[in-house]
Parts: structure tokens; sequence; C-alpha cells
């Protein structure tokens, strides 16, 4: 391992000997120098892992080093020590972007805590991080062996999430190889759960049934139309859990989470049905009976969710509430813009429904263009380009701008996605839909062990384009291609982020509830 080399600015440095001994006992390299000049020639010259600087010396003083330093290495740390407390200085050299303050005298292991906390605590922290896991890796892999109820399901999945952007800050490939091996035993155990227990929770023989899309709305939003404050809902299309985990240290800067919560979606998981199913808040065939001319079918034409709006209105009558709202979805940068310069208009309806369309169509472009694939290749940078999409777009600016008034926000999705490369072939005819993880027709031929089947689909409220119409479902990280051209399209959908079919990723859906702080 490459030693530390310390650099060590300060005009008594002969009274300082014993405190370099000490540190080069401890395997550190110390250069030194008694003046600002000869620092910063040496730290041009040579590479530094640290700086120590003392703030009043002859010449250059070590305030003005430090503004000299952090203009040309601005990530260089760089630890001030000083006989003077006077506030003005410590203000001077904090605001600098010190990474550290000491008051003479200092003493060795004052020296030495302030190096690890500077340079070591990463790696000491991700030490730690990787021997809990390693623990708490037997605890969820005896856990996947019991029999998991809804409930269950949901504590496991959040106790993965954790973990796994936990340790993105490592750089240990082999535990977070073993994080991917129980993800996908998880996924395998849960598409099993789906597939004994999703048809009882529609024919009521479940013992429990878990909040769904077509119940959420009701159960966590109605209820909070009670009460005076302003419901503002965010549905973030295809925002998976770990990535609100992503975006949720940015919110509370300026929010306190009331609830943190996670409904599971209906199948498929698709905006057609999932969204469809929660702002009606009925399952897609009582969509299609109540309200025909709001529901299009697989082999109609046009947008499957173009009444979203009439669906909350005919939703909040059913329920007798009579509230002003307004819906609003996101589709480009002008419309968001427009909302922004809106909201005073809008602070006063009860409820307002904005749905923001980003993150699907980032998962659709990382399958169309190849820079969007390399910049997302994996779960944790397709988790970094959410946050940075985030903090740079028109919603995020909605969001500060609600901070400062006395509303309620829930931020939710419709579902989530899951990255897929287990091409598994399927025969259909030319009227079978187009999507990867889910399929509906007749005469489906296919691998029964790569599917979640509904041989019934009325029992699950699903739409049948013919009287013998199936629907199967793709699990784990399975997905659906068709015999001609094969290997093309196998290769090309390969690590690529798909929904509609059985996995935690797609059917675990984040709903968050906050409160500006």
């Amino acid at each position: 391992m490459e030693k530390i080399t310390i650099l060590w600015a300060d005009d008594e440095m002969d009274l300082l000997k014993p405190h370099i001994l000490f540190l080069q006992e401890k395997g550190y390299i110390v250069d030194t120098t008694n003046n600002g000049n000869e620092a910063l020639d040496k730290i041009n010259v040579n590479h530094y892992d640290i700086v120590f600087l003392d703030e009043n010396m002859p010449g250059m003083s070590g305030l003005e080093v430090l503004s000299v330093v952090k203009n040309l290495y601005p990530n260089l740390p760089v630890v001030m020590i000083t006989k003077n407390e006077e506030e003005s200085i410590m203000e001077d050299a904090i605001g600098s972007s010190i990474s550290d303050y000491l008051i003479k005298p200092v003493n060795p292991n004052q020296i030495l805590l302030s190096i690890k906390k500077n340079l070591e605590t990463k790696k000491l922290i991700s030490e730690k991080t990787l021997s809990v896991y390693q623990q708490e890796f037997r605890s969820i892999s005896l856990s996947l062996n019991n029999r998991l109820t809804h409930k269950d399901w949901i504590n496991i999945y959040k106790k993965l999430v954790y973990w796994e952007i936990e340790l993105d800050k490592s750089n240990d490939s082999s535990v977070q190889s073993l994080l991917v091996s129980q993800k996908n035993e998880a996924n395998k155990m849960f598409s099993k759960f789906i597939s004994v227990n999703y048809v009882d929770w529609f024919r009521g023989k479940a013992p429990s049934t878990p909040v769904m899309s077509n119940t959420a709305f009701q159960q966590n939003i109605l209820p909070l139309l009670e009460d005076d404050i302003p419901v503002f809902l965010f549905v973030i299309d295809n925002l998976r859990y770990d990535q609100w985990k992503t975006l949720q240290p940015v919110f509370e800067e300026y929010y306190r989470v009331e609830s943190d919560d996670i409904y599971f979606s209906i199948l498929p998981t698709a905006t057609q049905y999932a969204r469809n199913s929660f702002f009606a808040g009925l399952m897609p065939t009582e969509i299609e009976k109540k309200y025909p001319m709001l529901w299009l079918d697989e082999d109609e034409e046009g947008t499957k969710n173009q009444h979203e709006a009439e669906l909350i209105n005919e939703h909040l009558k059913r329920w007798g509430i009579n509230i002003k709202h307004s819906y609003h979805k996101v589709l480009k940068l002008s419309t968001g813009k427009k909302l922004l310069e809106n909201m005073p208009n809008i602070m006063n309806n009860k409820l307002n429904v904005i749905v923001y369309n980003f993150v699907d169509m980032l998962s659709h472009s990382r399958t169309d263009m190849a820079v969007i694939r390399e910049l997302a290749e994996d779960e944790s940078a397709y988790r970094s380009l959410t946050l940075s999409w985030f903090e740079h777009s028109t919603l995020f600016d909605i969001i500060k701008y609600l901070s400062s008034k006395k509303v309620r926000l829930i931020v939710t999705t419709d579902h989530g996605s899951i990255k897929v490369n287990n091409a598994t072939k399927i025969v259909g005819d030319k009227n079978t839909n187009t999507n990867l993880r889910y399929k509906t027709g007749k005469c489906l031929q296919y691998s029964q062990k790569d599917v979640f089947e509904v041989l019934k689909p009325g029992e699950v409220f699903l739409p049948k384009l013919d009287m013998s119409s199936v629907y199967v479902f793709a699990k784990e990280n399975n997905f659906f291609v068709y015999p001609n051209d094969y290997s093309y399209y196998a290769n090309f959908y390969k690590n690529t982020f798909q929904h509609g079919g059985v996995s935690m990723e797609e059917m675990l859906i984040p709903f968050i509830t906050l409160s500006p702080k």
C-alpha cells in the first residue's frame, strides 16, 4: 500500500521534531518547511496527501497560502494550526474550505486523529460496512428460507436496497458481487411468492392482502384530503425504491420524511395497467366496464394513459369528494417551466397531481442510445444519473418552491424496472403485444419455468383480446424474445432496464409522504 505523504509548514519546525518522528514511526512520509512561499513551491512540485499549515508565519500568512492552495488544488486537504483563537480567524479559515482546525499546542495524537479523519475515514467506514453486511448476508439468507408474508418481502427489499447503496461506497467487488447474487436469489424466491399468492389476493382467499395499485390512492391519499393542508402528489414514472433512496438526502434538505412506505404494483407492471389502476382506484377490467371510453386495449391505437385526469375525477366522485384539484403531466422541459410559473395559481387547490416522465424516458433512452447506455452501465450509475437529472430539473425547482409553503408532499410512482440479462424464447401470433416483460394473446408458446402464467385473466381483472387469451409475465431478470433474429434481439436488449414483469424492482413501489421543515 502506498504511503501517505504529508507537508507540514510551520515557522517553529524545530519545536515540532518529536511530532515528525512520531508520524514517521507510524509509517507516514513527512516533508517540512518553515515559510509559506516554500510551502507553495513544494506543493507545485510534489504530490501531498494532506497539508498542515501554521496560520501565523512570517512572509505569506497561513491564510494567504491556504487561499492559493485551494484555488490551485481544491481537493487537497489542508489542516490549519494556530495559536490564535479569534473567531474571525477561524471563520476565514473555515470559509476557505479547510479540512480541520487545530489550536496550539497540538499533541501527536491530535495530528494522527486529523490524518485518519481526513484520509482514512472512508477506508475505515468501508471496512466496517463490509463487515456488517457479511453478517447481514447470513440473516437475509436465513429469512429467504422462511414462509414470508408481503410485509416480510417489503422489509427484505428495503434491507437489500440499503446495502446496495451502502456498498456503492466500497471498492470491494467481491462483496458487491455477493450482494448481486443474494438479490438474484431473493428475486427468484419473490417470483415464487407472487406465483403462489397473486391470484389469491383477488379471489379473497389470502389471509392478508397488500396495498396495491388499485387501493393505494384510496388508502394512502384520500385520508390526507380531510385536513386543511394542500396535498401535492408527484408521480415520477418508473421511479424505483433505490432511486428514491438516492434522492432522499436532497429532499431532506427541505423536508421531513413522515413515512417511507412501499405498496405492490399490479401486473402487468406497465404504465397502461398500473398507473391507470392507481388513479382510477380500480383494476383494469373494472375501468374497462365502468368507463369504457377511458380505457384502451393493447390492440387499440393511441396513447394508453391519455385519460388519467378523468380517472382521478371519477375516483373522487365515487367517494363523494368534491374538492378543487388539478392534474399536470410533464413530458418535456418547457412544460415543467410553465408549471413552475403556474405554482402560485394552484396553491389553493386541495389536491394537485403532477406526473413526471423523465425516469421512464431515461430507461427507454438507455435501451436505444449507446451514449446513455454507457452513462448508466450498471445499477449504481443508473441511480447516479437519476440523481443528476433531479438536481438540475424543474421538478427540483418546484420541490424547493413548495418547501416554504404549508403543504404535504407525496412522492410515488406506478411501477419500477429491472435490468434484464437472460433472453427466453416465446412464440405468438401477429396480435401479441410487444412488451419484453409480459405477453398477452392466444396460442402463446414459452418455457413455463421462466414465467408466471395467468390462464384465466378475469381472475386478476385483466382484459382479454380473445376468448382464449392468456397472460405470461417474465420472472426475475428474464426477457422475451421471438425466435426470428433471436441472437440479434437477445444481445440488443441484454442489460437494459425493462418493466412489465415480476420482480421486486418492478412491483415494490415507493410511497413517500413529506412535510416542509
